[in-house]
C-alpha cells in the first residue's frame, strides 16, 4: 500500500498550482471550520475537504469552469484538485503555499464573529490590542498544556475561558483527593478520574467553543514529538526534571515556544523560552539538580494558592504569544515570593556553549 507521501507525489505530478485567482474563477476553501478565524479569501465558498465530492456538483455543476482550490499550507488542496479531476472538471488548481502565504502577499478578510460570540468575548472585542482579529487569532490557535495539576489547572480554565480553540491536555495520572487543595480543575466527583478527562469536561462546560484533546500519557523521548507537532506553543506545567529537559530538548528542535513555571513551597518563577531569540532551559540548568536538593511538592509541600498564581500568569503570556502583543517573559525570569508578596525580575541570557540551543 503507498504511503501518504507517495500518494501526494504522484497527485504532485499532473496538479496545477497557481499564485493568483484569476477572473471567473470559483475559489474553494476546503480548510476546517476553525482553521477561517485567521481569515478567507473574499468570496471563496467553504467545503470542508471531507465534504468536497458531495457538495461540489451542486456549487459548481458546470465542469469546465475554473476552480481554485485553497487550504492552510498547499497539501490538502492538492489532493482535494485530484478528486475534482477525478469528477470530470477540466479546469481545476491548487493556490500555491494555501491560505499561509496568501495572505502574506493578499488582503484577506476576517470572518465576523457570530452574535453569540461577540457576547461571550465583548470584552475583548472592546480592547484595540485583541479585537476581532485577535478573538479571531486565538480561536485559531492550538496550544499543548503539559500537565492538568496544580499549573495546568488555572492555565486550562482561563485560557479555555479567554477563547484559545483547541487545547491539548497531556497527563497520565489520575485525580486524587490530596489534589483538591490547589488542582482547581478537578473536584470530589471526579477523584479516580484520569485528570485529561476529569479537567476537559471542566474546560468544556466553561466555554464550547474549544476543542480540548486528551493525551492520557507520560511526556517522554517516546512521546514528546508528535505531541509538539501538532500545537503552536507549549505551556509547561511539569512537575519534574526529566520531563522539561525532554520538553526543552524537541521543544528547539522544533522551533516551538514554551511557557514555563515551576513552584515549591512559597514560591514560584515563570519565564518564556523562545528557541532562536532568548535562552532554552539548558541555558539556566545545564543538569538536574543533585538527588535530594529540589524535593518534589509531595515531600516539600505547596501553598494551595501559589500555583494559581504562576498558572494565571502562564496564562497570560499565552494569549500574548497568540495575539503578538505585548512584551513576552523571553530573556527574563519572574520570580514570585508569595510570604513576601513580592514579585523580582532576573534577566536571563543564552548560554553559547549550550549544547542544544547554541548555534
Amino acid at each position: 500500500m503507498a504511503t501518504f507521501e507517495q500518494l501526494l507525489a504522484e497527485v504532485e505530478r499532473y496538479v496545477t498550482e497557481t499564485t493568483d485567482v484569476p477572473d471567473g474563477a470559483v475559489v474553494v476553501d476546503v480548510r476546517e471550520a476553525d482553521e477561517r478565524f485567521l481569515g478567507v479569501i473574499a468570496g471563496a465558498v467553504h467545503v470542508p475537504r471531507g465534504q468536497l465530492e458531495l457538495r461540489i456538483e451542486a456549487l459548481v455543476p458546470e465542469r469546465s469552469t475554473p476552480i481554485v482550490v485553497y487550504c492552510a499550507s498547499g497539501t490538502r488542496s492538492k489532493l482535494a484538485c485530484a478528486s475534482l479531476a477525478q469528477l470530470g472538471y477540466a479546469n481545476v488548481s491548487s493556490l500555491r503555499g494555501g491560505f499561509t502565504a496568501h495572505r502574506r502577499a493578499h488582503p484577506v478578510t476576517l470572518p465576523a464573529l457570530s452574535p453569540e460570540r461577540a457576547l461571550r468575548y465583548a470584552r475583548h472585542l472592546r480592547l484595540s490590542e485583541v479585537g476581532e482579529a485577535g478573538q479571531a487569532a486565538m480561536l485559531a490557535a492550538k496550544v499543548l498544556l503539559i500537565g492538568a495539576g496544580g499549573l495546568g489547572s488555572p492555565a486550562a480554565l482561563y485560557l479555555a475561558a479567554a477563547g484559545i480553540g483547541t487545547i491539548g491536555l497531556v497527563d497520565d495520572d489520575v485525580v486524587d483527593e490530596s489534589n483538591l487543595q490547589r488542582q482547581i480543575a478537578h473536584s470530589m466527583a471526579t477523584v479516580g478520574m484520569p485528570k485529561v478527562e476529569s479537567a476537559a469536561r471542566a474546560l468544556e462546560g466553561l466555554n464550547p467553543d474549544v476543542r480540548v484533546v486528551r493525551h492520557a500519557t507520560r511526556l517522554d523521548a517516546s512521546s514528546v514529538d508528535a505531541l509538539l507537532d501538532a500545537y503552536d506553543l507549549v505551556v509547561d506545567g511539569t512537575d519534574n526534571f526529566a520531563a522539561r529537559y525532554v520538553l526543552n530538548d524537541a521543544a528547539v528542535a522544533r522551533n516551538k515556544t514554551v511557557v514555563h513555571a515551576s513552584i515549591s513551597r512559597f514560591e514560584g518563577q515563570a519565564t518564556v523560552f523562545r528557541p532562536r531569540v532568548g535562552p532554552c532551559y539548558r541555558c539556566l540548568h545545564p543538569r538536574p539538580p543533585a538527588e535530594g536538593t529540589a524535593p518534589a511538592c509531595e515531600e516539600a509541600g505547596v501553598l494551595g494558592v501559589l500555583p494559581g498564581v504562576l498558572g494565571v500568569i502562564q496564562a497570560t503570556e499565552a494569549i500574548k504569544l497568540v495575539l503578538g502583543r505585548g512584551e513576552p517573559l523571553v530573556g527574563r525570569l519572574l520570580h514570585y515570593d508569595a510570604l513576601a508578596m513580592r514579585f523580582r525580575e532576573f534577566a536571563l541570557a543564552r548560554d553559547p556553549r549550550c549544547p542544544v540551543c547554541a548555534w
